[in-house]
């Protein structure tokens, strides 16, 4: 079996047990994703992410950090990051100069993306799952304010910002969720959201700011969302979306990463209930180089399901029903942080990142 590590999976505390040292030291695990419950303060979470990385230096250690209500880490020093809407709002500000709102939004988005990446990575985290590139189309409460805006050019312009300002903390990125999940009302943690719109105009609207964004693009998340004029798997199970649209048609090149496998929007394929086991494969033979399996070690006895899935994955691959990829690995690695990460003493003087905190809206 070649080697590709396509597993995230969590723990549930705040340090490692021997069961999690040893689930993170499964071949077929890739990485970790932290949640509130795995912070105390800036001390342990740097122990717990230096723990892991004890385990396998290679591990990719992931966060939703994205600012207002979705920010892990909010006490013991770290920064309260705007909601994206609010630098989507700065944009449309009334200034004298013609187009100096635009200039002072793209400016605070760069300093966000700074401040956000430069502090997790103080802690040791490798990667935070941000930009949100969905459309506030006004519909959507899961998306909300965690959008910048309306308009496609202007979600471009902002989450390109963003994404310099995590370049510069050496901190890779995540457009989420492709093609677009503002449209619809369902949330996919508690349901499958469907979206009836010709392809023709999600790739207008939704899909712009993934074509335009290209090779800045590090890692792209799909939408737990079924698009039925397109196809009738979510997006993150379908090889139309992943392969055909996302990979040939819009020539992305990086890592693609499935949302959360036990959301409810991963639990069905085409009106079928299905196990994580049988979700990771539809998501990797889809077209996902790694799948997240997130919450199970809490809500199974003793992260059972996470167990089960990893022994199911290895029988999978023995039999045939996905394949190791060598290119998947490639890209799994490449997310991993660029350059020596700045300590946080050293970061609260930094030239950089005090005139980023003052960019701040």
């Amino acid at each position: 079996m070649s080697e590709h590590a396509p597993v995230i999976i969590d723990v549930a505390g705040l340090a490692l047990t021997a069961e999690d040292r040893r689930r993170l030291a499964h071949p077929l695990v890739g990485g970790m994703i932290l949640f509130g419950r795995n912070w105390q303060d800036r001390e342990q979470l740097a122990a717990l992410c230096a723990e892991i990385k004890s385990v396998r230096s290679d591990l990719l250690v992931a966060v939703d950090h994205e600012g207002g209500r979705v920010q892990r880490f909010r006490t013991d020093g770290f920064t309260h990051l705007p909601p994206m809407r609010r630098l989507g709002e700065l944009w449309l500000e009334q200034e004298e100069r013609e187009g100096a709102s635009a200039m002072k939004a793209m400016a605070a988005a760069t300093a966000t993306g700074y401040v956000l990446g430069a502090e997790l990575r103080a802690c040791g985290v490798d990667l935070s799952f941000t930009p949100v590139l969905d459309l506030d189309f006004g519909a959507s409460s899961v998306i909300g304010d965690r959008a910048f805006h309306r308009d496609p050019r202007i979600v471009t312009l902002l989450a390109r910002s963003l994404m310099q300002g995590l370049l510069q903390a050496g901190m890779a990125n995540c457009g989420k969720h492709f093609p677009g999940h503002g449209y619809v009302r369902a949330d996919s943690h508690l349901e499958i959201p469907e979206d009836e719109r010709a392809l023709e105009e999600i790739l207008s609207e939704d899909g712009a700011p993934y074509e335009w964004l290209d090779t800045a693009l590090t890692s792209v998340m799909p939408a737990h969302v079924i698009y039925s004029r397109v196809d009738a798997r979510p997006a993150g199970f379908s090889p139309r979306w992943l392969q055909d649209i996302l990979r040939g048609q819009l020539q992305f090149n990086g890592a693609v990463f499935s949302d959360d496998l036990s959301m409810a929007g991963a639990r069905q394929i085409e009106g079928r209930l299905v196990s994580f086991t049988e979700g990771a494969v539809a998501a990797l033979d889809a077209g996902c180089d790694m799948v997240l399996l997130c919450n199970e070690s809490v809500n199974s006895p003793g992260g059972a399901s996470i167990d089960e899935m990893l022994d199911g994955l290895t029988e999978a691959q023995q039999r045939g029903e996905w394949r190791a990829s060598e290119e998947s690995e490639h890209r799994r690695l490449a997310l991993l942080p660029a350059g020596q990460a700045i300590t946080w003493d050293a970061l609260m003087t930094e030239p950089r990142y005090m005139r980023a905190l003052s960019l701040l809206p």
